[in-house]
């Protein structure tokens, strides 16, 4: 004799889609933004770093913003 089957209930939808990130997918973009933020905010610790007199003085400029 055949077991009678059950179909599972549908779950009510909010109408938006429920995606459920890991934590590490929002950890490491705002960690690499923080670190390339500090190589801008101090340029000298980049090794590589050009000689664009421009671009010092606009990140010195915003160094001294920052600081007040």
């Amino acid at each position: 004799m055949p077991a009678p089957t059950h179909s599972r209930p549908h779950p009510a939808t909010t109408g938006g889609v429920d995606i459920r990130l890991p934590w590490w997918a929002l950890a490491l973009p705002a960690l690499a933004f923080i670190v390339l933020l500090a190589l801008i905010l101090n340029p000298s610790d980049a090794q590589a770093a050009s000689g664009d007199p421009a671009i010092a003085r606009l990140v010195e400029r915003a160094q001294q913003l920052l600081a007040r």
